[in-house]
This record gives C-alpha cells, structure tokens and sequence, in this order.
C-alpha cells in the first residue's frame, strides 16, 4: 500500500481498511469496549449529510457535502461519533463546524493520533 500525503500508511483488519495505524488501534479498543459492555452498535466509517444536494441559480446541480467519521457507536444512550486525527485539516475544521450544526444531539469526539 502506498503512503498518503500525511505519511500515514493504510492498514487492513478483518473487512477493514483504516486510514493510519493509530486508526486501525483506536478500532481494536473500540471492539474490546463494545465486547465489555461499554458501548454498543459500534460502526465503521458511517456516512453523514451536512448538505443536501442541489441544484444553483444556474441550473447546475451541486453534490451533498458528506463528512465520513470513523466511527460512530452508543455509549450511555448518546451516539458518539469519533474521528482519528494525526492533523486536523482546514476541511475538517470546517466540517466540524457542519456537523454540529446539523447535528447537535451527536457528541462528536475528535481522538489524537499518538
């Protein structure tokens, strides 16, 4: 596999690709906790709508703006969605901003890469 342009290396467990090292970690604890009882309904990378598609005062149709976390799962009866970071991007902050905008009932959990 090939390196990114953060120097990450992806890695595959099971089913799955993970974008770095630390992610593929952050994933085998996960697992442990939702195996103990912790949390529950553990997934990977889930997709979520920031914005909808559509279409401009052009005619043009614009795409959804999705944000794919890493993880997302029950803890206590709240959903918690985490994401991973070596860096956190620009695009990132500003999807962040989205996110919590539409979705303020989510805990977004953002986990240092070490």
């Amino acid at each position: 596999m090939r390196r990114s342009k953060y120097r990450n290396t992806r890695v595959k467990r099971g089913d799955f690709t993970f974008d770095s090292e630390a992610e593929a970690k952050r994933y085998a604890r996960l697992r442990a906790y939702e195996e103990a009882g912790h949390i529950s309904e553990l997934q990977v990378h889930p997709t979520y709508e920031l914005l909808p598609a559509f279409t401009d005062r052009y005619g043009k149709r614009q795409r959804a703006i999705l944000y794919e976390a890493d993880f997302a799962y029950v803890q206590d009866g709240v959903l918690v969605v985490e994401d991973v970071k070596g860096k956190e991007t620009e695009a990132f902050k500003l999807k962040r901003k989205l996110f919590l905008a539409r979705y303020p009932e989510i805990d977004l959990r953002v986990i240092a890469a070490k």
